[in-house]
């Protein structure tokens, strides 16, 4: 179940949640497949002013995405190419929906999740 957290400015997230799910949604299932659209979930964080830094510094054109995704993903022989795509899928999906301007400002960080330590409704996740 790809999962993923995005903390952005609240100032410029605001009125935006809809086309920023759906982007980011198409990000994902533009490498995953149209199986997982169904599995994606997204949780929007909206940081307020004066609360997103970058090199010591107030911006609200910065975004950290962290993305949970099986394991074995990073195993399988097309790892770098799959990692590659995730983190340029997600950033162009922030990019097109809240300006290019936070191209530079983005992170993404895909994190492992090996299946032994993931659970969906209190139940491991098969």
């Amino acid at each position: 179940m790809p999962h993923l957290t995005v903390h952005l400015p609240e100032n410029r997230l605001s009125g935006k949640e809809s086309e920023l799910v759906t982007a980011l949604t198409e990000a994902i299932i533009g490498v995953y497949g149209e199986w997982a659209r169904d599995l994606v979930g997204i949780r929007l964080a909206g940081v307020p002013a004066g609360r997103f830094v970058q090199g010591g510094k107030s911006v609200d054109t910065g975004a950290s995405l962290t993305m949970g995704v099986r394991a074995s993903a990073f195993d399988r022989p097309d790892a770098d190419e799959i990692t590659a795509r995730l983190g340029a899928g997600l950033t162009d999906a922030i990019t097109d929906v809240l300006g290019e301007e936070f191209r530079a400002g983005t992170m993404v960080e895909l994190v492992a999740s090996p299946q032994e330590r993931t659970f969906v409704g209190g139940a491991r996740a098969e």
